[in-house]
């Protein structure tokens, strides 16, 4: 009915698409003024905005007055991809359509969005879209199937990593008897061999202690500033990479201390950060490698299947050549690496580290920017 009025209000004259704004600002749509959801109405033929409730300014960060002087495709760099199903909604082919969607916006995290979009009987000039936050939910997902598959990983390595350590004392020891019981002559001739079974064996058996590193020592909680453990981990990256790398910070000074390891904590950030150094030796030959630590406070967040009041948001932030795509989906597994001679060890440990505290740890990657996120609870 309200928007009947509003297509009464535009017949027997002309009118621009701002002032269509000032007629919904005036109170004809006050029922869209205080749902929760995300309403945009769109005009039908140009996919300008017409309307926008406060929830809309909330989430897109602009006033309706911005908004009502944009079109569609230009609030969202892939609005593109909405506009077959806006306009088939407006030609009448559909009533009502629902679908997921994860809409870009340049400068700003992607929005992942449940969106409905409906054609509006007696409004013909008109499309309403309705935009619901799942995040959330998908958050929540990605972290169940990581727990799970961690749960597995740590039964298996700890099985395996057993497995491994009883044989290959044996195998060690009788290495060194053999050694010791051939004679000077041959023991010169075929130490060569005797020495490369006891390397390797030391090799195997230092791979197994950092498989079995986690569980091993207990888990020393007290207050943490988190701009210690990155200054901490700063310190240790420059020393090792003291030209063509650039660590920059961008602390939030707000961000209060968190109850955890310290140690763990630097342990876990150190293999990200090492890890992001390595993959940045190019750039580095070039001298325009770049790392940022960025710390901010979330609010309202689920971590953990827990919603926090405020949780720890701390960025790793590389300009690197990106992970690889084959194993994008599976770098926090063990012994999995994208260097010919990583160990494959460093982002399961972190990722183990950081599930001790009850966080999580995401990454997001393309060429030329990779982002590790790690979320940590500090008042749940």
């Amino acid at each position: 009915m309200v928007l009947k009025n509003l297509i009464k209000a535009r017949k027997g004259h002309e009118q621009t698409l701002s002032d269509d704004a000032q007629l919904v600002s005036s109170g004809l749509l006050p029922g869209f003024e205080t749902l929760p959801t995300v309403v945009l109405v769109l005009d039908k033929r140009t996919l300008r905005v017409a309307f926008a409730n406060p929830s809309a300014e909330s989430m897109l960060e602009m006033s309706r007055r911005q908004l009502t002087q944009m079109a569609w495709q230009e609030i969202f760099s892939n609005g593109d991809e909405l506009v077959a199903t806006i306009t088939s909604i407006a030609d009448h082919r559909f009533h009502a359509t629902h679908l997921d969607a994860v809409l870009e916006r340049p400068g700003h995290e992607p929005l992942h969005v449940h969106a409905i979009v409906g054609f509006l009987e007696g409004a013909q000039d008109y499309v309403l879209l309705e935009l619901f936050e799942n995040e959330r939910h998908l958050r929540t997902d990605r972290e169940e199937r990581i727990n799970d598959l961690t749960a597995v990983n740590k039964q298996l390595i700890r099985n395996l990593a057993h497995e491994i350590k009883n044989p290959l004392g044996g195998i060690r020891g009788a290495a060194q008897l053999l050694e010791f019981e051939l004679g000077e002559r041959q023991r010169d001739e075929l130490r060569e061999y005797t020495q490369v079974i006891i390397k390797e064996s030391d090799r195997l058996q230092t791979l197994v202690d950092r498989l079995l590193e986690p569980h091993r020592h207990p888990h020393i909680v007290g207050d943490v500033n988190i701009h210690e453990v990155c200054e901490r981990v700063r310190q240790v990256i420059l020393a090792e990479f003291p030209r063509g790398l650039t660590i920059e910070r961008d602390y939030d000074v707000s961000v209060p201390d968190l109850r955890g390891d310290k140690e763990q904590l630097i342990q876990a950030l150190l293999n990200i950060v090492r890890n992001a150094a390595e993959a940045l030796r190019e750039r580095i030959s070039q001298g325009d490698a770049r790392i940022e630590l960025r710390t901010r406070v979330a609010r309202k967040i689920t971590v953990s299947k827990r919603l926090c009041k405020l949780a720890l948001d701390l960025h790793i932030i590389d300009n690197g050549p990106g992970i690889p795509e084959d194993i994008r989906d599976r770098i926090f597994y063990p012994l999995v690496s994208g260097r010919e001679d990583g160990s494959g060890l460093g982002l399961t440990l972190a990722q183990t580290f950081v599930q001790q505290h009850e966080g999580l740890i995401e990454v997001d990657s393309r060429p030329g920017h990779t982002e590790f996120q790690i979320l940590l609870p500090l008042d749940c």
